[in-house]
């Protein structure tokens, strides 16, 4: 038996690492190799590994173990039914989100022992699209119909990616289970470890005669019209879930769910900094030294602002409440208005005559090639 790696470098997080911290890491390889995610034959065992590794770190009395007596310390003061049921698992997958049917059927999926796992209905894989909008429509929101390519099961086959009058065999490897057994021993414990068989899928089945309009999937792909309600304030890099609109299963689980990634487009004039947005304005010389009040662009329209006498170049003006909705929140940012002096480039020659004598007046050295 190898030889078991240190469950920090397995988290890949230092020793002194907080609970905040570890959660994070967990979490990361988590969605990176859970099963219902990751379909390669070693995402079982790696998903084993770092949850194993959380359980014990993630825990104040079992941690202190580890860290004073290594893996010795875990295997001599608690059993595995310590670290894979109890409390640990229960809160952990709940409070990241995993659909799972509870702690049982985590310890099943890898460590039922004598007995023959359940095999469950596969779920359907998640799809995501990317939906472009502009920064009005993210401010104030939008309900919007989008067309997605999705996925239906297949109307030749029904599903089954064989192709009609033909027949199925079973698989060679798992013997038409669907799964691959692998028995392990840990002390004076045996412990029956069940996979997905690698080469059908869970399905028991090789298809020899592949679908000829699914070409084996199960599913072919077609335009889907969905309804969207995008919330206000939302930004770049949010999504929103849709459930039950990803890829069918076809194996009789649930459909997977669609993601919808937000991607907000750059704006002409304003830039957004979060809930804030910033723009910029120009006023000339005179105005700047006399004071003035000039228009501004806002995301509702135009607004006044006051620039009082004296304003130097580069000044910064709030506007507040002109900015983004919170998201999911109450109120909304500020607008932020940078003035910025206007120079002109050509003036006639009484101007330059005027400019010259109130550099004079003012002892400002203007010299004239």
């Amino acid at each position: 038996m190898s030889k078991k790696r240190d469950y920090y470098e397995v988290l890949n997080v230092p020793r002194n690492a907080t609970k905040k911290e570890m959660r994070k890491a967990y979490r990361k390889l988590a969605l990176k190799y859970h099963p219902d995610r990751n379909e390669s034959p070693e995402a079982g065992e790696k998903f084993k590994e770092i949850s194993e590794a959380y359980a014990v770190l993630s825990d104040n009395e079992k941690r202190a173990q580890y860290d004073q007596f290594g893996h010795e310390g875990i295997s001599g003061k608690y059993t595995w039914d310590d670290i894979f049921r109890g409390t640990d698992f229960d809160r952990i997958f709940r409070d990241l989100g995993f659909g799972f049917g509870g702690v049982d059927t985590i310890f099943d999926m890898f460590f039922k022992r004598g007995t023959r796992q359940r095999r469950h209905p596969q779920r359907g894989t998640d799809l995501q699209y990317e939906l472009g909008i502009t920064l009005e429509e993210a401010a104030f929101g939008l309900s919007k119909e989008v067309k997605v390519q999705g996925f239906d099961v297949c109307d030749n086959c029904h599903g089954s990616g064989i192709k009609p009058g033909t027949d199925q065999k079973n698989c060679e490897r798992c013997k038409g289970t669907g799964e691959v057994r692998r028995t392990r021993s840990f002390g004076y414990t045996r412990f029956t470890e069940i996979q997905t068989c690698d080469k059908c899928h869970g399905k028991g089945v090789f298809i020899e005669n592949l679908c000829d309009t699914c070409k084996g999937t199960g599913t072919v792909q077609r335009p889907h019209k969905i309804k969207l309600k995008i919330p206000p304030g939302i930004d770049s890099g949010h999504s929103l879930r849709l459930s039950g609109k990803g890829k069918p299963s076809v194996q009789g689980g649930p459909s997977g769910d669609l993601y919808v990634v937000v991607d907000v487009k750059p704006h002409e004039i304003f830039e957004r900094d979060g809930n804030n947005i910033l723009c910029e304005a120009y006023v000339g010389f005179p105005q700047a030294t006399l004071g003035t009040r000039i228009h501004v662009p806002t995301l509702e329209g135009k607004a006044k602002l006051k620039i009082p006498a004296g304003t130097q170049n580069g000044t910064v003006f709030r506007l507040r409440g002109k900015g983004v909705p919170r998201l999911r929140g109450w109120g909304r940012g500020d607008q932020f208005v940078r003035v910025n002096i206007r120079t002109p480039t050509k003036i006639t020659r009484r101007q330059k005559k005027l400019l010259a004598e109130l550099a004079e007046e003012m002892e400002d050295k203007v010299t004239f090639k």
